[in-house]
């Protein structure tokens, strides 16, 4: 004979199950439970319940089974299934997790599922373990050791701070005309080019070209940007030497700023970035008559994230350069549109993180003056 269990909440219950299902996130099969016992308090029939909620009369019956015979946690929470023990212990498997993190064996590049289960075999006494034994083991502590990342580690120290808070500093300052905050950097790009002509969209259909293309070079570019106001400028060159870097601050200071008092320059410690590359370019006369306009402000060693121009180039890259383009003067016709268009629409890059916020985020990365 079947048992009709009958849910009756509490005041204190039926608030915790209707703050559940209004608000979080939760488990599916956590809110159907909550649902059902909420209709079951409301004296709705278990056939009802099952339809309204989408689940079996036996889910119903379970579910209000264990609030009767248990309690509201009981009968939201999982029922303990029954299967075969784990077939790697406790200790074992914290021998998998420390073996996947260890160097992989000799001429292979890295640990597989394979070969994880093959060294188990080998350090235990199980006569054999499958993959997935061992991804399941592993995924438990978030372990891919088929994975890798490259990463720059900085070293964060007195230099590092102090250069951080200087190019913070000049972004947090207002528009000077009279003394600019201009970030500067460059990036190389490919000049690809088209086999056969692609072929344009169509309702229904897009765009198609060709798998297969031609190399043409590369080129260089310097691109500039204003930290305070709307405007960037993109030069293309065939490369980036120092006499490279050296006309381009001439440019800076002679054509792009030729009222400027002082212009501070924001750039990354590349070995061409020095005011030495000016002498070696011009006479003395001249090299020194360019650095007197100018002042270099040196992002820390790989921090060229604090280098604004960075979100720039991205905007480039995203906006104009993500397509084939063959031939250096229509690289130069597309960038020079790009950069009209971006200046004229009054586009900004809006920085957001300040000195004191570097202060807050990284405190624990400051030096340690105690």
């Amino acid at each position: 004979m079947t048992i009709r269990y009958r849910v009756d909440l509490s005041e204190a219950e039926r608030a915790h199950l209707t703050t559940l299902l209004n608000g979080g996130k939760h488990a599916a099969r956590k809110i159907k439970r909550a649902q059902i016992l909420l209709a079951a308090d409301a004296g709705v029939s278990d056939d009802v319940i099952a339809n309204s909620v989408s689940v079996g009369t036996s889910t119903v019956y379970r579910t209000k089974r264990r609030f009767v015979e248990g309690n509201l946690d009981l009968a939201l929470s999982e029922e303990v299934r029954p299967g075969t023990s784990r077939k790697l212990s406790g200790k074992e498997t914290a021998l998998l997790v420390a073996t996947a993190c260890t160097t992989p064996p000799v001429g292979r590049k890295r640990w597989t599922l394979d070969l994880l289960a093959g060294e188990m075999v080998r350090l235990t006494e199980h006569e054999d373990l499958s993959r997935e034994t061992v991804r399941r083991r592993l995924a438990e502590d978030d372990l891919k050791p088929w994975r890798r990342e490259m990463w720059c580690i900085p070293q964060i120290d007195g230099a590092y701070v102090a250069r951080m808070e200087d190019v913070l500093d000049l972004y947090a300052e207002t528009a000077d005309a009279k003394r600019p905050v201009v970030c500067f950097d460059e990036s190389p790009t490919q000049l690809i080019g088209e086999v056969r002509e692609p072929i344009p969209a169509e309702p229904g259909q897009p765009e198609r070209y060709d798998c297969e293309y031609r190399r043409n070079g590369t080129a260089n570019l310097f691109v500039f940007l204003d930290a305070h106001r709307p405007w960037r400028h993109v030069k293309v060159t065939d490369q980036r030497t120092a006499q490279d870097f050296a006309v381009c601050m001439r440019d800076l200071a002679n054509t792009h700023y030729p009222d400027a008092d002082q212009i501070r320059v924001v750039l990354d410690n590349l070995s061409t970035h020095t005011a030495g590359a000016l002498y070696e370019t011009f006479p003395a006369p001249e090299a020194h008559r360019i650095l007197q306009r100018l002042e270099f402000h040196y992002t820390p060693k790989h921090a060229s994230w604090l280098n604004m121009v960075e979100i720039e180039i991205g905007v480039l890259r995203g906006q104009c350069l993500d397509r084939r383009i063959g031939e250096r003067d229509v690289l130069n016709t597309e960038i020079k549109a790009w950069q009209s268009q971006r200046n004229a629409s009054g586009a900004r890059i809006q920085w957001k993180f300040t000195t004191q916020k570097a202060r807050d985020k990284l405190a624990r990365a400051y030096p340690d003056t105690t």
